[in-house]
């Protein structure tokens, strides 16, 4: 049975800038390929956007900021959300479903700064700022004499608080800066050897609820098949670790003509322990890059990652 596309989709979406350029992006895409579907967007002010003023790991993660959107899916009031993948728990609850992992904006932390050309330019008792354990644990590890700040807030809040003084930098994905049209904030990209990225940084992900498969067969096409397969591979070593906001962990995969290459990490978050492991293989659908991901966090069992995880 072939399905139509639904006449009407609604996005729901969090309302911070960025949040909103991606759930305009994704609508672009699904009214260029349906024209006689009409799609909206419902605004979503989630926990997360509303609890500033303490660090995300304490007030239960980034699962925060999509939990409020999910309800709109589980109610009615809207067909899709749009999310960061880096923002998707590597759970999702019974009844959702990642119809389509969209391809990948630049997936690397950038370094921001007023006063500063790099990261290796900075003095040794900087303020940097940042809301990211596994940045700041690589950080901690290179630099370990840097004064490291927690920093919440979306992207122009972020910025803002950099112009103001109160940090000499701050490291952002530099995948929002690149989407906002701020590009030219960035000082240095770093390279993944330095910061390896977020398991799924610089991806898209539209989630639905499961049962609603004229909206996966609608947005499926606006999958990528490359960022699929990498982010894929990089939330089942996350998951293999039993990774949560508490840990400093990251995952980066990158696919190419078949073969699958992944780097991990796990570290304390004073940076003074860090674990490094990668592997490659022959990846051509999901589960094979969901088994490569799970090989290598076995791997990292077994040289004793549990012990670092269990210190975070």
């Amino acid at each position: 049975m072939t399905l139509a596309a639904p006449r009407r989709l609604t996005i729901a979406t969090r309302e911070s800038a960025l949040a909103l350029w991606q759930a305009e992006h994704v609508r672009g895409r699904l009214t260029s390929r349906y024209r006689g579907t009409s799609v909206e967007l419902l605004g979503i002010t989630t926990q997360g956007d509303r609890i500033l003023d303490r660090p995300l790991a304490s007030i239960g993660g980034k699962g925060l900021f999509i939990k409020e959107l999910e309800s709109a899916l589980r109610d009615g009031r809207a067909d899709i959300a749009v999310h960061s993948l880096k923002d998707v728990p590597m759970e999702l609850p019974d009844g959702f479903a990642l119809a389509a992992i969209c391809a990948r904006e630049d997936p690397r932390d950038a370094f921001v700064s007023t006063r500063y050309g790099s990261l290796a330019a900075l003095h040794d008792d900087a303020v940097v700022g940042t809301s990211s354990l596994r940045r700041e644990a690589q950080l901690r590890e290179r630099r370990p004499s840097l004064r490291i700040e927690s920093l919440r807030g979306n992207v122009h809040t972020r910025l803002a608080k950099l112009d103001e003084g109160r940090y000499d930098a701050i490291i952002l994905a530099a995948a929002g800066l690149k989407r906002l049209g701020l590009s030219t904030r960035i000082r240095e990209l770093l390279d993944p050897d330095a910061s390896l990225p977020a398991p799924g940084q610089g991806a898209l992900a539209i989630e639905c609820r499961s049962d609603r498969f004229d909206v996966i067969h609608a947005v499926a096409p606006l999958g990528d098949v490359g960022t699929t397969l990498a982010t894929t591979a990089e939330r089942a070593f996350s998951r293999g670790l039993g990774g949560s906001c508490h840990t400093p962990l990251a995952a980066f995969a990158q696919w190419e003509e078949g073969r699958l290459w992944l780097r991990g990490l796990v570290a304390a978050p004073n940076g003074r322990e860090v674990l490094r492991g990668e592997t490659e293989g022959a990846t051509d659908d999901a589960d094979e890059a969901r088994a490569l991901g799970a090989a290598l966090a076995d791997e990292f069992l077994r040289r004793g990652a549990h012990r670092i995880i269990a210190g975070s």
